[in-house]
Formats: C-alpha cells, structure tokens, sequence
C-alpha cells in the first residue's frame, strides 16, 4: 500500500510539474499531444531510475544493520515484495499509449478515434491492434521506432486511404497484417522493405472503387511479397483482373476473391501461384474459359469454390460443363445451378444435359429486339410524315382543288359529248358545222 501511495504520488507531481504546465501555452492538437508524451516520458525514466536507486539503497542499508541471523529472515519475509515491486516499476517504465490497453506483448487501440498510430508503443509488442479509427493514411513516419518483435498488425476499419512507401520498414518480422475495410486509393509498391517475411494479407473490402485498382495492385507484383502464402481480396470490385497481377507470388497457396465482381480471368493470370484453394463464390462468372480450365488442371492439389454465380446453360458452357463432370477439384460443384435461360433456371448444372444446351434463346431475343427497333422505325417515319403534311395543308388543299376542278371540267367535257352523240339533230348539226 505505501508503494502504491508513493507512486501514485510521483506521478501526481509528474501531472502538476513545471513542464508540463508550460504545455498548456501550445495550443491544442496533435504537437501538444507529442510533447505530453515525450515530458511524462522522460518524467517517468528519471522517477523508476530514481526509484529502483532508492530501493537499492533500501535494501543495502537493511542488510547492514542486521546480522547474518536477521538479514536471512528479513530476505525471506521480504526480499520477494521488494523484487516484485522493483518488477513492477520497471515494467511501467515501458509505459503504455493513451487510449490503448496493454497486456503481456498485445496493444489494443480500437474505435478510439485516433488520426494516427500511436508513437509510444512497447518495444516489445508482438501483437498491435488499431481498429475502428480515422486515420486516412499510414507512411514511414507512423512506426518511428523499430519494433523486432512485433509479427501480427491490425489495421482494418480506419478509412485508410494510402499507404505510403517504407511504411513497414522497421517491422522487420511482421507475418500477417490485416488493412480490410478501409478506402485504398493508393499503396505505394516499396511499401514493404525487400526482405520482408509477410505471410498473410488481408485486403477483403478496402478499396474505393474499380478506378483506382490497377495502379493500387501493383504491390501485388512488385512488392517483394514472396513469402506471402495467404491472400485476401474478397467483397473487392475486381471485374478483370491483370493477366501479370500474381506473377511475384510464387508461394501463395491459399487465394480468396469471394463476391469481387469477376466475369472473366485473362490468359495466364493463375498460371504462377501454386493455389491450393481459391475461393471464386458469388462473382459474375458465366463460364470457364479453355485457358482458365488449363491453368486450373496443372494444379491438381486445387479447391475451388464456385457457388453463386450465374452460369448461362446455353451452348457456350459446352466446354465448362464437360470439364466439370471430369473434374474433381470443385468442392460445391452439386450447388452449382442456371441463371439462363429460363427453362433452365435453377435447375442443377451438373443434371443439365448437352442436349439442353442451346443457342435459340438468344436468337430469340435478338429477332424480338430487331422487331421492336423496326417498329419504333415505323413510327417514327409515320409521325414525320404526318407533321410534313401537316405544314403543307394549305398547299394540299389547293392542290386538292384543282385536281378537282380539271376532274369536274374533264367530267363536264364528257358528258356534252356524251349528249351530242345521243342526239341524232345535235350530231347533225356537229356535222354540218365541222363542214
């Protein structure tokens, strides 16, 4: 208890001091925040050098005035507090970050907003999580000091939006890291130092948009990750991956682009990593192309997963179907189903039959689409035609009447002629005039 009393006290002092007062003349933000640190730091190694002097001393001066006898009993009865003690103010002098909870070789700074990675941290960490803040990017200035021991770093949730070059430099043993659920608009490709031992990237959920994702995935071949075994890319908007995007990753084994939007893969793309499970479920695929299920057959250790997309039972998964009734390599293959054409819809891939597989949907819909652009045609020239003749009808009329005036002439020219040969007197006198 006393201990406790007189440490509780120094760090009283330590809050009250000259120094620290001075602080409150820096106006508020991230500069005071880093001078706090560095005072209360510094105040703390010359309280626990101080302090372990002192119990030194303690312990000297008991053992003098005593003798052999004395000495020997006092060592039994207190020797071990005073060695717990001294632990205990030598353990604090690591210290701790704010807003941070420590235990053993773990730091947890989760969901408390902070705008960078804390500076302070243990140099004997092995496990960081800061989850949960805003900090919108990371750079060779967010771990300042080396951290030897640290293997594990959680970073998911902080809308990080770059990560910048040599930013994991002095995590010379760093194994997995984890940056899901952030918004990477760029990550630089000499983020990792060249002998980097990174096993597992989590990358699931953390970029922005489609846009930005080649320049973005460089690191994928040009980040020195060629011990990295496990890669997370799912719930990512991917659509069509570089062919050379996994070229640099020649120990990945394990692969998952679960719900990433994919519709195809180019020539080559799984042709280097030696996959031993790749996760495809839920993209847009709508079949296999030849090349894909090449590269797919040179690995026959491979799992797949290929549930939830929507396959076009049409005559262009001929091929894909064949190889999947051949194929032992994917694990969901009996929840496979249709999404087209209708007739075949949800019905079970691997029951539709070769004879099924037909193209007339397609013609089908292309004739009904042909017929409804050639009506919007026709109606279209039919309205034209109508505001034609609708500005020209007093044009129309007038040409209407005349048309009717030369046929009532031409009529009334007939039917005099018409009368005259009828009339034996008036067909005379016609003659007798024309003579």
């Amino acid at each position: 208890m006393e201990s406790e009393l007189e440490l509780g006290a120094v760090f009283e002092r330590i809050k009250v001091g000259d120094t620290v007062e001075k602080l409150s003349l820096v106006p508020r933000g991230r500069t005071r925040r880093r001078l706090s640190r560095v005072v209360v730091k510094r105040s703390l190694r010359t309280v626990c050098a101080d302090r372990f002097v002192k119990s030194k001393m303690r312990l000297l001066s008991t053992s003098c005035g005593c003798n052999s006898g004395e000495i020997r009993g006092r060592t039994q009865k207190s020797g071990m507090m005073h060695l717990l003690f001294l632990l205990a103010v030598v353990l604090s002098c690591h210290g701790c970050p704010d807003r941070c909870l420590c235990s053993s070789q773990t730091v947890k700074c989760q969901n408390q907003d902070l705008d960078a990675i804390p500076e302070s941290l243990p140099p004997n960490t092995k496990i960081l999580f800061v989850t949960g803040n805003n900090i919108p990017n990371i750079s060779v200035d967010s771990f300042p000091t080396v951290l030897e021991q640290l293997t594990d770093l959680y970073l998911s949730g902080n809308e990080i939006e770059s990560v910048g070059a040599m930013v994991f430099e002095k995590l010379p043993n760093l194994v997995r890291l984890d940056l899901s659920n952030n918004n990477i608009l760029t990550f630089s490709e000499r983020a990792f130092p060249a002998d980097n031992k990174l096993q597992l990237l989590n990358l699931s959920r953390s970029f922005l948009n489609h846009s930005y994702m080649d320049d973005t995935l460089t690191v994928l071949q040009r980040g020195n990750l060629h011990m990295l075994t496990v890669l997370d890319l799912s719930n990512n908007d991917l659509v069509i991956l570089p062919g050379d995007i996994f070229t640099g990753l020649s120990n990945l084994v394990n692969l998952s682009m679960q719900n990433s939007s994919i519709i195809s893969f180019l020539n080559g793309t799984l042709k280097v990593p030696p996959l031993r499970d790749l996760d495809l479920r839920d993209n847009s695929l709508k079949y296999l192309s030849p090349t894909t299920q090449t590269e797919f057959n040179l690995k026959p250790g491979l799992r797949l997963w290929l549930v939830g997309n929507p396959w076009y039972c049409d005559c262009s998964i001929e091929e894909t179907l064949a190889w999947l009734k051949n194929s032992t390599q994917v694990v969901d293959i009996q929840n496979l189903t249709c999404a087209f054409p209708e007739a075949l819809r949800r019905q079970a891939l691997m029951q539709v039959e070769q004879s099924q597989l037909k193209c007339l949907g397609d013609m089908e819909s292309v004739l009904e689409t042909s017929y409804a652009f050639l009506g919007l045609v026709l109606a279209l020239i039919g309205v034209i035609f109508l505001l034609v003749l609708y500005l020209n009808r007093k044009g129309i009329k007038r040409w209407m009447y005349n048309i009717r005036d030369a046929c009532r002439d031409h009529m009334e020219g007939y039917h005099y002629r018409y009368e005259i040969n009828s009339d034996p007197r008036l067909a005379n006198l016609s003659i007798n005039s024309d003579v």
